[in-house]
């Protein structure tokens, strides 16, 4: 028997005895306060205030620390906000209850009613009158319950980690606050917050690999969605012109710091508008988010400085490449057999079927975007490789879109949308040819709605994971997700 299972064993032995006398399971207990409404309002009362007022408090949550002295005890209660020390005499609570209290392991989530006191040392305290057990804790707690340092136990149970890291829990709550800002700005800007289906009948709105479910009813396979775009200017072409939807989506992509096979983004279209407003707009939500979160305009993120208080740069697709990509020869652009031996030089991989224009956003990403650190809007991407966004009036080749770049790292992609029905069929047509593993399907049903007409529109998405590792100095997208996707365990 391993010593776990050892310390479990006990585990159920206490709870075993505890039933005897006891429901170890209520399905309720009348919490009155937080420990971090305590704290917040008594921490400063001096001991005779306290004596004098007979503060009454009743609080629950997990013991995580317990140290017994015979007849007397103290321990450590945490809740969500914060935790508090509790005192137990056994002559104040009762034999009976005592004899519990000794019974209790760390992990073991209880109620307390007691009054306010502080010690010796000046630490805010409950003296207990009265303990119950609400639910026994079978499995110990990881061995330095202080803080989880093993990132398997942190991703794999992310309830340990919030359980016993304080810094955890404030993470997932400035995560929150981050999507509720976000949705608030764009809500006072007019926007319509809708709700598109997350199971497609064709991939779309994006290159990217699909995940493949099935329909028993029908007899159907579905795709869960990669983008809620197609739907979204769906909204727009059926007279809606301000429209935003905070989605989960899903792409069938490996496992990296800054890919997940799910995620959260924010995509969002206004009628009437071009790809320059959006980067304006983006600009602007970016800086309210930093105001109103009380964040830092200048911070660190993985000891790189990000300037937030200047107005962001922005550089054209092939300047950047001219400026960033080591001993390129922009001359030789488009020779395809100098751009193969320039990747292979690079380390680049590509396609044997790539295209010129395919292998200068292969050398974008590989040289080029991890240099992008302050944020950046890229502008002017090829048309081959942006099938949704409108061309230049004056070159067809190049398309109204940006991306921006922060750290190193795609934050956010927009375009004015190509809403000409016959160049997007064309568009899809050469999509559904091409060799790329990671097309768009042919979305015949969109093409009808074009054909009744989408007044001239721009869309953007932000993803949200990326940003908040931003925010929050995280390393890794699994950093600041609450369950990421994990290969299984080897049995």
């Amino acid at each position: 028997m391993t010593e776990e299972n050892k310390l479990i064993t006990e585990r159920k032995k206490k709870l075993d005895e505890i039933k005897k006398k006891y429901k170890p399971y209520p399905n309720s207990f009348k919490k009155l306060h937080s420990t971090d409404d305590v704290t917040s309002k008594y921490c400063n009362y001096e001991k005779e205030s306290l004596a004098e007022d007979a503060v009454n408090v009743s609080v629950s949550g997990r013991l995580l620390t317990i140290r017994n002295m015979g007849n007397s005890s103290f321990a450590n209660l945490h809740d969500e906000n914060g935790n508090i020390q509790i005192y137990l005499q056994k002559k104040q609570v009762g034999e009976d209850a005592y004899w519990l209290f000794n019974n209790l392991d760390l992990g073991d989530i209880v109620g307390i009613n007691g009054k306010l006191f502080k010690t010796k040392t000046g630490e805010l305290t409950i003296n207990t009158e009265t303990i119950e057990l609400l639910s026994k804790s079978l499995r110990p707690l990881p061995e330095k319950f202080h803080g989880i340092s093993d990132i398997e136990i942190k991703y794999r149970q992310r309830y340990l980690d919030l359980m016993v890291n304080p810094e955890t829990k404030k993470l997932f709550k400035i995560r929150s606050k981050i999507i509720s800002a976000i949705r608030n700005y764009f809500i006072n800007d007019s926007y319509l917050e809708v709700e598109t289906p997350m199971m497609h009948m064709i991939p779309g709105g994006a290159a990217a690999k699909p995940f493949i479910t099935h329909h028993n009813s029908l007899d159907l396979d579905l795709y869960l969605r990669i983008a809620p775009e197609l739907f979204l200017k769906r909204c727009i072409i059926g007279g809606y012109e301000r429209v935003f939807e905070i989605n989960r989506s899903f792409r069938n992509e490996g496992l990296s710091v800054k890919h997940n096979p799910e995620f959260t983004m924010i995509e969002f279209y206004c009628a009437y508008e071009n790809y320059l407003y959006l980067m304006k707009l983006i600009e602007d939500l970016f800086r309210t988010l930093i105001e109103k979160l009380d964040f830092n305009s200048k911070f660190n993120y993985q000891e790189q400085e990000i300037d937030f208080k200047t107005p962001f740069l922005k550089m054209k697709f092939y300047d950047a490449i001219e400026k960033y990509a080591v001993n390129i020869d922009m001359s030789k652009i488009n020779d395809k057999s100098y751009l193969t031996s320039y990747c292979s030089t690079q380390n680049i991989k590509t396609q044997e079927s790539s295209s010129s224009i395919k292998m200068h956003l292969d050398i974008f990403e590989k040289l080029v975007e991890k240099k992008l650190i302050n944020p950046t809007f890229v502008t002017h991407y090829p048309t081959e490789v942006s099938p949704l966004s409108r061309s230049f009036d004056d070159n067809e080749d190049l398309v109204e879109r940006f991306e921006l770049f922060i750290a190193g790292r795609e934050i956010a992609n927009g375009f004015s949308e190509l809403n000409d029905p016959h160049e997007q069929s064309k568009r899809f047509r050469d999509q559904v040819e091409s060799d790329d593993d990671e097309k768009m399907s042919y979305d015949d049903d969109f093409i009808t709605a074009l054909e009744y007409g989408m007044p001239p529109t721009a869309g953007a998405g932000i993803g949200i994971d990326r940003l908040i590792m931003l925010f929050t100095d995280s390393p890794s997208i699994r950093d600041v997700l609450l369950f990421p996707h994990m290969k299984p365990k080897k049995k």
